[in-house]
């Protein structure tokens, strides 16, 4: 029975009926605390058509590295979650490895003891049944919705704000190139429905973009990133992304310059988490390859390693990505004039060094809490280095660059024989600089 279709003389139902209510209603439905919860979801004239924002909500406070697919709950149920934050990553991401009542409270002790957060997947339960905790980030709802899930979610979503203040109902959208959201609108329809009617406190999406010599998903990938950017802004949520990091069907298997670059990307669009696809490799027909990050021996694969480097970079810079605000992304494609791209920020030009392949880059423009404004700007190839020339419109002298370690750092020249400021780009990788603010007129949308 859905709530929609609930009499409404249970409107004036006592306290007692509580209980009559829980029983009667399937579990996939019934998120329910406490009478007020209740109450919240029988009456139909208490939210408009779209969904209105309310107190109690999820606040990010931490730079999300999560993944797809929790280690087994077994005898090395501690070695495993300590191989997890020994792999840099902050937020586990349940609902494979721990199943019962009792394993997930073990992971949540777990992820308590190493430092993790931990989003619960349980979509079956009774809210009152779910683990709480500082560790608690807060629970996955239903995973690539389609339209036809969103009121629902919606409804889930007051009740784990009602129950739980503080904790995210978290649902992860569908992929721009996947069909369950082609009910007569475009994606980009899909997304602005979801934020209408679900109100979410996070807006994420997966995205596994092919890197075959015949197929490149890179430009799909970033216009994916570009869609959940507008409406995060919009609705001033962070954006999130799952990521491909394993072979699968027709996937490769990625390099470390591609999972890199598939970060850094997320990043140039003002991503506050990326989540891996996938930790632990699982027994499935799409995965005969398998080597996820964890093999199905237990054993760590190379991704792993790939992984732990990536994220101490991720971590390190988290406190910075979490106080800054996406302004602007920019393509400087090759054959395209940077200087002509970068008119309307405080980077000022991408000169290419003789010889040198086309420069390729996203430009990430961010406003920085404290009045300064910043500049990341990423390697679009995943195949060389590129070794560009940036010329930034503030003086020299007062920019900083974030190092992989997080600090800010005097400027330094890689070329120095060669004019102007050098910095070598890893394939993939990303740079990222601090400077006064410029105002300088943005272009008209």
């Amino acid at each position: 029975m859905a709530y929609g279709n609930l009499p409404g003389y249970l409107l004036a139902a006592p306290s007692h009926n509580v209980a009559h209510l829980r029983e009667r209603l399937p579990m996939d439905t019934a998120y329910l605390c406490r009478p007020v919860a209740i109450l919240a979801v029988l009456i139909p004239m208490a939210f408009s058509s779209g969904a209105e924002r309310t107190g109690n909500r999820f606040v990010q406070r931490q730079f999300a590295i999560g993944f797809w697919v929790d280690p087994p709950a077994d005898e090395r149920m501690d070695e495993r979650y300590r191989e997890i934050a020994d792999a840099n990553f902050t937020l586990v991401v349940g609902g494979f490895g721990a199943k019962t009542d009792a394993e997930i409270a073990r992971q949540r002790e777990l992820c308590e003891k190493y430092g993790l957060g931990l989003l619960v997947s349980r979509h079956g339960d009774t809210l009152d049944a779910l683990p709480d905790g500082p560790a608690c980030w807060g629970y996955g709802l239903l995973d690539e919705p389609g339209p036809e899930d969103f009121a629902e979610l919606a409804r889930k979503g007051r009740i784990v704000r009602e129950c739980r203040p503080g904790k995210l109902a978290f649902s992860n959208l569908l992929p721009n190139y996947a069909r369950r959201w082609r009910h007569g609108g475009s994606y980009e329809d899909y997304v602005r429905r979801f934020c209408e009617v679900v109100d979410p406190d996070v807006l994420c999406m997966d995205h596994y973009p092919h890197f075959r010599p015949d197929r490149d998903g890179r430009d799909g990938y970033c216009d994916n990133l570009a869609t959940l950017r507008e409406y995060a802004l919009n609705y001033d949520i962070p954006m999130w992304n799952f990521f491909n990091a394993m072979p699968f069907q027709d996937h490769t298997d990625p390099t470390e310059a591609q999972i890199r670059w598939q970060v850094f990307t997320s990043l140039a669009h003002g991503a506050r988490g990326v989540l891996y696809f996938c930790y632990q490799t699982i027994p499935s027909w799409e995965f005969p390859k398998g080597n996820a990050l964890i093999a199905r021996d237990g054993s760590k694969t190379h991704h792993w390693y790939q992984a732990q480097r990536i994220n101490a970079q991720l971590r390190a810079w988290g406190p910075t990505l979490m106080r800054l605000k996406s302004t602007l992304v920019y393509r400087i494609a090759p054959g395209q004039i940077a200087s002509k791209v970068l008119e309307f920020g405080p980077l000022q030009d991408i000169v290419r060094a003789e010889r040198d392949p086309h420069h390729d880059f996203l430009v990430g423009l961010f406003d920085h809490e404290d009045g300064r404004q910043a500049v990341l700007v990423n390697n679009y190839h995943y195949a060389y280095s590129a070794w560009p020339t940036l010329a930034f419109r503030a003086d020299s002298a007062d920019v900083v660059e974030l190092d992989q370690g997080g600090r800010e750092i005097p400027l330094h020249d890689d070329s120095p024989d060669l004019e102007g400021w050098q910095f070598r780009l890893d394939a993939g990788a990303g740079r990222l600089f601090l400077m006064p603010r410029i105002e300088v007129p943005k272009p008209q949308r």
